[in-house]
């Protein structure tokens, strides 16, 4: 159901995975130089008309910036634009006062999920430290995902994390971002093969363009990693993500989206719409 209770269609098209933000180059230092492209602001009203381009119904955006502001920020946009289904926002999962936070934010419907950017955190075992697991346990009370954010490297900590909490509903950012780069895989699959053994997490085919070259890739760099997430996930627990505004580093909404498009067309109709919209809204209960 949708926030004012009424039946999203299971055939409805999500985008899982997208970025709000009024661009300011201290908040948003980790927009280099390098990426001029999205050195700017980026709202709904630039969104709309790329989903409606592409046959999207509705999204769900995530947070970039790691404060409480960039919560408030995104639900205050999800309220004044009915398209966007729900919100993954940032809270401090280690602070103190953790539990009357997820109070608070438990009163707003479109709030789904939250998200730690652990990519950036300088110990690679970041996931299993204590205080932090001891606030991701507090999720499950309120029904509120958690998306991990991370590098091949992490995932072999991500494994022992997801292990703690049977309970919790997880989902794995970008295919956790193998290097299309390099095209070194081997540590990447064991990790993701891993991770999908736990049935209570779930993957975004998202973001695969920025880790790829950004001015020479081809739809068939990424082939390789889309079976194996789809013979480790199965159908039920992948979902589509353009990752939007970042993937104009290095394609269009409608190429991210051809993409996956591309690959998926090999199955029937029914598990496309499953990729398309049908898990991400069980996942987030849109």
């Amino acid at each position: 159901m949708d926030a004012d209770g009424k039946n999203i269609s299971t055939t409805m098209r999500i985008d899982s995975h997208q970025h709000f933000w009024k661009y300011h180059p201290v908040k948003e230092a980790w927009i280099t130089d390098d990426m001029k492209i999205i050195q700017r602001d980026f709202l709904p009203a630039d969104l709309l008309p790329l989903l409606q381009e592409n046959n999207i119904d509705g999204c769900v955006a995530v947070q970039a910036d790691q404060s409480e502001d960039e919560t408030n920020f995104l639900l205050q946009l999800a309220d004044k634009n009915e398209f966007v289904k729900g919100v993954v926002g940032w809270v401090d999962l280690q602070s103190a006062d953790l539990e009357e936070r997820l109070e608070h934010f438990s009163q707003y419907k479109k709030l789904k999920g939250f998200r730690h950017i652990v990519q950036s955190e300088l110990k690679d075992d970041f996931l299993l430290r204590e205080p932090f697991c001891k606030g991701v346990e507090k999720l499950t009370t309120y029904n509120f995902t958690y998306a991990i954010l991370i590098f091949p490297k992490h995932l072999r900590y991500a494994s022992k994390f997801v292990q703690r909490f049977p309970q919790q509903a997880f989902v794995v950012d970008h295919l956790a971002k193998p290097d299309f780069k390099k095209a070194d895989f081997l540590e990447w699959e064991k990790g993701i093969r891993a991770l999908a053994d736990y049935p209570n997490v779930s993957c975004k085919v998202s973001g695969m363009v920025t880790e790829a070259d950004w001015k020479n890739w081809t739809a068939d760099d990424f082939t390789y990693c889309l079976d194996v997430v789809t013979e480790a996930f199965g159908i039920n627990r992948l979902m589509f993500g353009s990752d939007w505004p970042v993937c104009l580093l290095a394609a269009s909404y409608q190429e991210m989206s051809n993409i996956v498009h591309r690959y998926f067309t090999q199955f029937s109709i029914d598990e496309q719409q499953k990729i398309w919209g049908k898990n991400a809204i069980d996942f987030y209960h849109l």
